[in-house]
């Protein structure tokens, strides 16, 4: 993003006369039933996308963070409005894809980044105070309009609100950054496993897969598969994207790793 258009914004009613993405546009929901009966008569499984980045991320991407964070610390009104605003359109889009292809979606993805390296991007307090009502209300309108499960993106750490996702309909949560401070795999799985779906977590990406020896990145993978893998409830994939400076041998030892453990 190479600007925040709601950084200026001095009250509420700025925010409201922002020119929001329309989800009522026809144009954005063409072919969407086709393409998923083309996958489904392929033999895999239909993935459908959100139109943006989640509530409480949208908040920082259009005020800016360093304004958001403040609004929700000192002027919730403005920060909630914000939250709002992108809400609306959300339900929009979903009622739209969902009255569409609704019973050919198997997965509804989310995004919304809640944590840091180290530790949430604000308080558990706050996030129940502000986004998790929200969150229910989106997750809640989804599950009224489809069997799908909701799969929700949350990069760092935020385990100490994993419990409220559970508790408002997210069933999968990605990318299961295990290598962050209180998410360590075996106590995500212990204490989580029988309620939500791992998908992730298969090899670190900031260490491992681009820096680490071919032993490592396959003593990594057959680790995690060893700790996410019992009793199902596991989607192999790594922590998060490739990147460029990945060595083309660890990328091909992560993939005969999987091979040679992932099965059950």
């Amino acid at each position: 993003m190479a600007e925040h258009p709601l950084a200026d914004a001095l009250d509420v009613e700025d925010i409201e006369k922002f020119e929001y993405p329309d989800a009522d546009d026809p144009v954005r929901y063409e072919g969407i039933r086709e393409k998923a009966l083309e996958i489904r008569n392929r033999g895999y499984g239909v993935v459908m996308s959100s139109i943006s980045a989640g509530i409480f991320e949208l908040g920082g991407w259009l005020r800016g963070y360093a304004n958001f964070y403040a609004d929700l610390a000192g002027d919730p009104e403005m920060a909630c409005k914000v939250m709002d605003k992108a809400l609306e359109v959300k339900m929009k889009y979903w009622e739209k894809v969902l009255d569409i292809a609704g019973d050919l979606i198997d997965v509804v993805q989310e995004a919304d980044d809640l944590g840091s390296q180290d530790r949430m991007l604000i308080s558990p307090e706050m996030y129940r105070k502000y986004v998790k009502p929200r969150h229910k209300e989106l997750f809640s309108f989804i599950h009224s309009k489809t069997d799908a499960k909701i799969f929700v993106h949350s990069c760092g750490s935020f385990r100490e609100v994993i419990p409220d996702l559970i508790e408002v309909g997210v069933n999968i949560i990605n990318p299961v950054q295990f290598n962050v401070n209180g998410m360590d795999s075996a106590g995500l799985k212990r204490d989580f496993g029988k309620d939500i779906v791992f998908w992730g977590g298969g090899v670190d990406t900031q260490r491992i897969l681009p820096k680490g020896t071919v032993q490592e990145v396959k003593d990594c993978v057959k680790r995690q598969i060893e700790i996410l893998a019992p009793g199902g409830g596991f989607v192999f994939n790594t922590v998060h994207n490739i990147q460029a400076d990945v060595p083309p041998q660890n990328l091909v030892a992560m993939w005969e790793a999987l091979q040679e453990y992932g099965k059950y």
